[in-house]
């Protein structure tokens, strides 16, 4: 199971936000590409970047702190947040983006996604964030009656290279991830599901390992707090 560092951008600043409030932001630094650099250094595979800003504008806000982050680090990053249209899929993945994530459009315009997918394979997850099994668009502000299961279902055919489920009353609260539906959507459907939200512990990640079902976990403020160490993290997850 990959783990993921996460770096969410606000305003150029790298934050974790409670349940996915704005307003409930902690800055952790001030130097995103830094910080890139020194979880690289540590020894991640994979970082996992959102654009919060973004998420709500519906278009990049935070390419600068993106590029400064992929222009710093060798290990591939993956991006969400505000990628709604071909031309800035395009665009991200031209500057050596390895992945877009792609969530309110999934819900909006699921032709996007399909289209996306087959031009660049490998390239394209959708992720899916979710309130009671219902998923959330435009940066969880909007609540739909879209079930998470019959959504990544949708997708099962389109080459789509993972599924980014995050259970939004977890996130950012270091409770634990929702490991019983993350492992449930990840036997439900033939996609890799990354688990997302609340992951805040070594047991959080060794208990999402040991379905041997899920793909990867993405950690932000675990990491930024120091109740996960990377370097153990990553070490154990080799085990």
């Amino acid at each position: 199971m990959i783990l993921y560092p996460a770096i969410d951008l606000k305003d150029g600043q790298c934050v974790r936000l409670l349940r996915g409030e704005m307003e409930a932001a902690t800055v952790f630094g001030d130097d995103p590409a830094a910080q890139a650099k020194a979880f690289e250094d540590a020894g991640c595979e994979w970082l996992h970047l959102v654009d919060l800003n973004g998420a709500f504008a519906g278009a990049p806000v935070n390419a600068a702190a993106v590029e400064a982050i992929l222009a710093n680090v060798t290990v591939p990053c993956q991006l969400g947040g505000g990628i709604r249209d071909m031309a800035t899929i395009e665009a991200w993945l031209s500057k050596g983006l390895a992945r877009v994530i792609l969530g309110t459009v999934a819900v909006e315009n699921p032709a996007l996604v399909r289209e996306a997918a087959m031009a660049f394979p490998g390239k394209v997850a959708v992720g899916i964030d979710a309130r009671n099994g219902r998923v959330a668009t435009k940066g969880w502000a909007n609540e739909t009656d879209v079930m998470v299961t019959d959504l990544a279902r949708s997708f099962e055919d389109a080459g789509v290279a993972a599924i980014i489920y995050t259970d939004i009353d977890r996130d950012g609260a270091m409770q634990g991830p929702n490991i019983q539906a993350t492992e449930a959507l990840a036997r439900a459907i033939n996609i890799p599901v990354i688990a997302s939200g609340g992951v805040s512990s070594m047991a959080d990640l060794t208990a999402l390992r040991d379905t041997q079902v899920i793909s990867g976990a993405i950690s932000g403020r675990a990491l930024y707090d120091g109740a996960i160490d990377l370097a153990t993290a990553l070490e154990t997850l080799k085990l």
